[in-house]
């Protein structure tokens, strides 16, 4: 079978029809759908797809939404053949598409029951809200696009609801937007779709993750408004010391690997904080692996790491699992002792020094070269983890001085290292707009 070249797909067509069974439906039953998909259409707004699990829809039908508890008139109804074909009703076992004038895609949520608004039924199981659980914000390469950016996103989440849009702004990339995924394919898929469909130039940071933060202190809790809040910008993070505890998200994880890597996936979990739940057989050639895993330690290049060590062989699914009480620092980053707000971030306390460390190593390979010193450091809760300095351009005073007396060389040295002090004390560092997106992208 070859879906490139279209061989074989008609005899795997007939083969699903003969072997698989039809599914169990009663027409005679109230009406209950299934939406396991939508799309947005200029004119006829929100167009769902659905499975008829019960009973029958039929245009003009009034049906109501499990979740929203909204109420529509169905205008229209058929299925796909492959183009929407109208046939006025759909019968249980059948899948369609239905127009009913639902005007905005937040109104559609996949997975959600549909029912007759005078036969209701119980939703169908298994239906959750989406959830955001990767965040990254999305500049313009040049702030003029900024307009042009914002009428794309909006296009793109008429039909992609599941991802959350708020404003952002960064002194070093200006204003942008944060964004919240559902996960790392699906932030891939949507940057694609932004760049192809709509020739968008952005500078996407990488992602990061929502903590979750219980405060002390009547005070505080008034300020912030509730007892527990969600940190989307490690910026925003309040001070230790009004912080009674720290939640990571976690995902509950499958791995599934030929049994000759065993050896080399064991470390990678443990480097990752992961923690073995089982491990169990699936036949003599291959093992599944069930881990709780951080989120925050999947989320860059685990998944590349895991196809790795494993020659490509690993397979990788997770599903969320709430949060987890965890030991979080801040880390901050200074440049002569000027905080950079745009490369904080959250960290766990044993993974703090190591991270620190790797990126003040880039800002100094990628930051150029000043007339007086640039010390850059990595700080945790006014704690040094780590610190370079990037060496200033030397001018050399003394190549006038021919012989003569040693102090007249001394004199121009001294006077050379008092110029390039204050220059360090009132100079200010310009960092360009590349060195952030090379520390930023991952």
């Amino acid at each position: 079978v070859s879906a490139k070249h279209g061989t074989g797909v008609e005899e795997v067509l007939k083969a699903v029809i003969d072997r698989i069974p039809p599914p169990t439906t009663d027409i005679k039953k109230p009406f209950k759908g299934l939406v396991f998909d939508s799309t947005y259409e200029k004119f006829k707004g929100a167009v769902t797809n659905v499975s008829v699990k019960d009973g029958v829809v039929k245009k003009g039908d009034k049906i109501v939404s499990a979740h929203t508890k909204k109420s529509y008139e169905v205008q229209d109804v058929g299925i796909l053949y492959p183009e929407q074909t109208s046939t006025g009703c759909l019968y249980g076992g059948q899948v369609g598409y239905m127009m009913a004038n639902i005007k905005s895609m937040t109104d559609v949520w996949i997975g959600d029951t549909l029912y007759h608004e005078k036969s209701p039924v119980e939703a169908l199981p298994g239906f959750k809200p989406a959830k955001p659980m990767v965040f990254a914000g999305i500049y313009p390469m040049d702030q003029s696009e900024y307009q042009s950016l914002k009428m794309a996103l909006e296009k793109l989440t008429m039909n992609d609801p599941s991802v959350s849009v708020s404003n952002d702004n960064s002194e070093a990339l200006g204003v942008g937007f944060r964004l919240g995924f559902l996960g790392l394919l699906h932030m891939d898929v949507f940057n694609q779709r932004l760049e192809q469909e709509y020739d968008a130039s952005v500078i996407p940071t990488a992602p990061n993750v929502s903590y979750k933060v219980k405060l002390k202190g009547d005070k505080n809790i008034k300020f912030y408004g509730a007892e527990e809040i969600i940190i989307l910008n490690p910026c925003k993070l309040p001070d230790p010391s009004i912080i009674e505890a720290q939640y990571e998200p976690m995902v509950y994880s499958t791995i599934i690997v030929p049994v000759d890597y065993i050896g080399d996936i064991n470390p990678l979990c443990m480097e990752r904080r992961g923690e073995i739940l089982d491990q169990s057989y699936i036949d003599d050639t291959r093992i599944m692996f069930k881990v709780i895993f951080p989120l925050n330690e999947i989320l860059i290049d685990f998944y590349d790491e895991l196809k790795s060590v494993s020659s490509g062989y690993a397979s990788f699914d997770y599903e969320d699992h709430g949060y987890q009480e965890s030991d979080l620092v801040k880390i901050i980053y200074l440049l002569n002792g000027k905080e950079l707000d745009e490369l904080t971030m959250i960290s766990h306390i044993t993974k703090a020094r190591q991270k620190g460390r790797e990126i003040v190593e880039k800002l100094c390979k990628s930051i150029p070269r000043q007339l007086f010193k640039v010390s850059v450091q990595a700080c945790v809760g006014g704690k040094v983890l780590a610190r370079e300095d990037i060496q200033p351009y030397r001018k050399d005073v003394t190549a006038k001085c021919y012989g003569g007396d040693i102090s007249r060389k001394n004199k121009l040295l001294k006077r050379q290292a008092e110029g390039k002090k204050k220059m360090r004390m009132i100079g200010k560092i310009s960092v360009p707009k590349d060195v952030f997106i090379k520390v930023l992208t991952k």
